[in-house]
């Protein structure tokens, strides 16, 4: 359905540090993006695939990277383990926590998540949902 998705970041070693940690766990992997001139940016995709797409740039007006009041980027995770293990990666790697690992059964069967803040502030979450299946 999506091709790729993109958040704006201010420091783009510090936001590949953030997200290699959290998307590891995820079995997610950083893909080398080629240069076209544009903006710095990293870029990982699922093993074995490449789209969709998550990137973080830097922003190519030149302007602060700043996070979208509402908007939110959700990582689909194998296990609820693996919720926790990437959600405390996160947070160790500069993050911040937006909400601890936990059942969400409010949003259907199997749900469990977690919530956090990359360090530019984007809103990250984290969720296996049981009640999905491929």
């Amino acid at each position: 359905m999506f091709s790729h998705v993109t958040v704006g970041v201010s420091d783009l070693d510090r936001a590949e540090r953030f997200y290699d940690a959290v998307l590891l766990p995820l079995e997610l992997r950083r893909r080398p993006v080629t240069p076209d001139g544009g903006p710095a940016s990293a870029c990982w995709v699922g093993k074995d695939h490449t789209l969709p797409r998550f990137y973080a740039y830097i922003p190519f007006d030149g302007g602060p990277a700043n996070p979208g009041n509402g908007s939110m980027v959700a990582f689909l995770a194998p296990s609820p383990e693996a919720v926790s293990i990437a959600h405390a990666a996160g947070v160790a790697a500069g993050g911040s926590d937006e909400g601890a690992p936990g059942p969400r059964p409010h949003y259907g069967d199997g749900y469990f998540g977690a919530y956090l803040r990359d360090p530019d502030g984007n809103k990250v979450h984290i969720v296996h949902r049981g009640d999905i299946r491929d």
